[in-house]
Parts: C-alpha cells; structure tokens; sequence
C-alpha cells in the first residue's frame, strides 16, 4: 500500500508559478512510475506528466511541455511538479500517482486545487 499526499495548490494570476508537492510513503519500491494528472469539472482526468523514481527520466503532455517540470527527491520521498507561464485552462485539481507500469496507476493522492485566473 503507498499513501500519497499532495500540497501547494493555490489561487494565481495568469503567467505566474506553483509548486506542487507529493509526498509518498509505505510500499515505494512499488512506484516505478510517479504520476501527475489533472481533473476539471466536466471532463475526464487526463495525464499532465510522469518520472521514473529511479532514472528520473519524465515524459509531458504537449500542452505542458517547456512549461511544467517534473523532479524527485528521493531522500524526501517526494516527487514535484513546477508549474510555470500558469493558464486559465491549466485550472484544475491535481493528482499525484503511484505506478507499477506506465498505464497502470494503483495509488492516488487526494488532489489539490489550481486556480488560474486571466
């Protein structure tokens, strides 16, 4: 079993920046894969980014490519999500994922809530 909590989320301007926070605990060695997605009201939860907890290796969604990065810690079990140049359709709540592959998430974090208005 692996818990994940998430924190940062918050309420900004249009081009400015947030730093999501996940933090990860219990079965780890499980989570090849860190996740992060992203829900808005209406429409289905889609795949913002992902990194290898070993290699660090990350892959992005083109909409957040050169904006977005993903980075790990391993010693603080923690994985990040940098958000900058935010948009009004980056609102959203984010998730942050264990996966054992890279289509098989099995743990969830709780979400946290991004509001960018223009």
């Amino acid at each position: 079993q692996v818990q994940l909590v998430e924190s940062g989320g918050g309420s900004v301007q249009a081009g400015e920046s947030l730093r999501l926070s996940c933090v990860a605990s219990g079965r780890i060695s499980s989570c090849y894969y860190m996740g992060w997605f992203r829900r808005t009201p209406g429409k289905e939860r889609e795949f913002v980014g992902r990194i290898t907890w070993s290699g660090g290796s990350t892959s992005y969604r083109d909409s957040v490519k050169g904006r977005f990065t993903i980075s790990r810690d391993n010693a603080k079990n923690t994985v990040y999500l940098q958000m900058n140049s935010l948009k009004s359709e980056d609102t959203a709540v984010y998730y942050c994922a264990c996966g054992s592959t890279m289509l098989n998430y099995n743990s969830w974090g709780q979400g946290t809530q991004v509001t960018v208005s223009s």
